[in-house]
């Protein structure tokens, strides 16, 4: 533990993906000394890395903040629970592991918000600067990066006949997601290296360890935000239950999350006045968009019961089927055990009306009622769809001034009617692709929602009993230029001076996909922003106007 008198240039709040890459990126430059903080601890926990572990990661103290949502009216009053990454690589580390960047049509409404520098054409080198794909260089892909994509490396038979019934809905099968329009069924690539976990980590954080310029502190939560009149100049953090105070030359960069980042901000007397006032927070500024504008993906997990099929249910719930998973992953790292939670993807329109995809599917060849819990003993597989662009806004409000509480989280699922209209819909193209005439020699058996539950009102009660986070929060310090965005385009906090916040919070509206490598070009645009200063950047763009990216 480093002494709390010193002093760094940058400090980053938050070693999820974004604050990896961002110290990595910061403490490059050899002048400059770069302070990491992560609230969790080391990685080392070996469910971690194999990918299956999951399962045994989401939920955990050790390595979840195991946060939970409040009581949603529109699902039947249930409370979720919410994972964020509590540990070293943050949600990197217990999430999906796909790679994923959503649509060119996100980043250009981004740009067309005034959210200059976000569009399709300037993040697209940004993907590409950090990723290792296993195609290497090429128009959509980077080859030189630290972020490692694959392909996945085992394969189910009752996946194959769900791309075929896909394509027999009208769905076309497809091979890369990533090209700027990822409508289509295919398999995801992972992040994953020989069938490990490839987590923010080991990409960007071991291998700058040796780095005399940078520093990494574990288990310190972040507290609140040090100030020298409007100005940010530090952070008070909770480090092993001693209360330490860290400096900030030049600035604090927040990346703790769509969850941590609104709460630091609000703890710190940023933030709407009623809101701190409730929490006994004095208030250091009127901020009414820190921690609004939450916006979440719902998947509705439809499972189907099959027959003369292999699922991991059967495999999972045999003893030698368990054996044979460990030796198959220790031999070549490969089968059961190096699957990622969700094997096949597609993406669709909900209505011909759509202009693009706007429905997600994670298909899994296994069921469960919810995750943490046994696998269901009969074969089966999920087909989980959700809606990629909600209109459903919630928020994250702090409920005291103190660090270690959980924060109110309220997504407010389905409170918008086009919400409960499009999840109708995508039941509706659910069942169909299921009564394809590739899935017929598997007979499949609708066992949730119900095949009994037909009509509009029907359909919206099954969404609320049956849909869960697929966990990716956003939008909670919005990026613009309005009195309830957080956030400049610079990503600069507006009206405190040496404070950025650099992670998913910052999103205006969601991605239409999963968030991690999203959440990592946001880091390398942090990062440029930060490195090339006004002037530079300025220039930059003006050359990028004269030489246009070819995409």
């Amino acid at each position: 533990m480093p002494p709390a008198s010193e002093t760094w240039d940058y400090i980053v709040v938050g070693a999820g993906p974004a604050g990896a890459l961002l110290a990595n990126r910061l403490s490059a430059d050899p002048s400059v000394r770069v302070l990491l903080l992560e609230a969790g601890g080391n990685d080392n926990y070996a469910w971690i890395h194999i990918p299956v572990g999951y399962l045994y990661c989401i939920g955990n103290p050790r390595t979840d903040w195991c946060f939970k949502t409040t009581e949603q009216p529109h699902l039947n009053g249930r409370s979720l629970s919410y994972p964020r990454g509590k540990v070293l690589g943050g949600c990197s580390s217990i999430n999906g592991m796909i790679y994923m960047r959503g649509q060119a049509r996100d980043y250009d409404g981004w740009a067309a918000q005034g959210c200059s520098g976000w569009g399709w054409k300037d993040v697209l080198p940004l993907f590409k600067k950090s990723e290792n794909h296993f195609g290497g260089e090429s128009q959509w892909h980077g080859g030189g990066g630290e972020w490692r994509v694959e392909r996945q490396r085992y394969h189910w038979p009752i996946l194959d006949a769900f791309r075929a019934a896909a394509g027999q809905a009208g769905i076309p099968a497809v091979d890369d997601f990533n090209t700027g329009d990822n409508e289509g069924c295919g398999y995801f690539q992972v992040n994953q290296k020989a069938g490990v976990r490839w987590n923010s980590g080991k990409a960007f954080i071991r291998p700058i360890m040796g780095r005399t310029n940078f520093t990494l502190v574990t288990q310190a939560i972040a507290d609140r935000l040090i100030f020298e009149g409007d100005r940010a100049k530090g952070i008070e953090a909770i480090c092993q239950g001693a209360r330490r105070s860290f400096h900030a030359r030049r600035e604090v960069i927040l990346c703790a999350g769509a969850i941590g980042s609104p709460a630091i901000l609000q703890r710190s007397g940023l933030g709407p006045a009623a809101v701190l006032q409730a929490a006994g927070v004095k208030l250091r500024r009127d901020m009414p968009g820190v921690g609004t504008n939450l916006q979440d993906h719902l998947q509705l997990r439809l499972i189907y019961k099959v027959t003369q099929a292999r699922t991991l249910n059967q495999v999972a719930n045999s003893v030698w089927g368990k054996m044979g998973m460990g030796l198959r992953y220790l031999y070549d790292r490969s089968g059961p055990l190096a699957m990622a939670p969700s094997q096949l993807g597609a993406f669709a329109r909900s209505s011909p009306e759509q202009s693009s995809a706007d429905l997600q599917y994670h298909v899994q060849p296994l069921s469960l009622d919810r995750f943490g819990e046994p696998l269901h003993t009969f074969p089966a597989f999920t087909a989980s769809v959700c809606n990629l662009r909600p209109m459903s806004r919630g928020s994250v409000v702090i409920q005291s001034a103190d660090a270690q509480g959980a924060p109110s989280i309220d997504p407010n699922y389905l409170s918008h009617p086009q919400d409960l209209d499009v999840a109708a819909k995508a039941i509706r193209l659910t069942r169909r692709i299921v009564g394809s005439p590739s899935l017929a020699r598997f007979a499949p058996e609708e066992y949730l929602p119900g095949a009994s539950l037909q009509n509009d009102e029907d359909l919206h009660q099954a969404a609320g009993a049956i849909g869960t986070t697929i966990f990716h929060p956003v939008g909670t310090c919005r990026m613009g230029h309005d009195t309830h965005a957080v956030v400049d385009d610079q990503l600069r906090v507006h009206g405190v001076p040496g404070l950025r916040v650099a992670d998913a919070s910052i999103m205006p509206t969601i991605v239409s996909g999963n968030t991690c490598s999203p959440t990592l070009m946001i880091a390398e645009k942090a990062a440029q922003l930060i490195l090339q200063g006004p002037t530079r950047l300025a220039a930059a763009n003006r050359k990028d106007e004269l030489q246009p990216i070819a995409i």
